[in-house]
């Protein structure tokens, strides 16, 4: 499968990052394709481009905040989470994609 996620918390800092690094291990070792975009104190990072969005079979949210930009995300299943379940249970994250 392939995903695009975004993670964001309120400050942007440790818990943005430990999400999107949780996100993207956890996607390797079940087999799916997986981009993760951050959105913090330093504004949008790695941002996803509209093709990877389109490309995309699901959406991960994980975030404590609003994402910016979401309408891009429009018409995708998007799995909307907290970030602390991003990093403390991904693989539950992953079970609510189905497929």
């Amino acid at each position: 499968m392939k995903i695009v996620a975004v993670t964001a918390c309120p400050t942007g800092i440790a818990h943005t990052y430990m999400a999107a690094e949780q996100l993207e291990k956890t996607a390797r070792r079940l087999g799916h394709g997986i981009r993760v975009e951050t959105q913090g104190s330093m504004g949008i990072e790695n941002k996803l481009a509209a093709a990877e969005i389109r490309a995309a079979d699901a959406v991960i949210f994980a975030a404590d905040i609003a994402v910016q930009d979401g309408e891009r995300f429009a018409g995708k299943k998007i799995v909307e989470v907290g970030v602390q379940e991003a990093i403390k249970r991904p693989e539950a994250v992953f079970a609510r994609l189905g497929g």
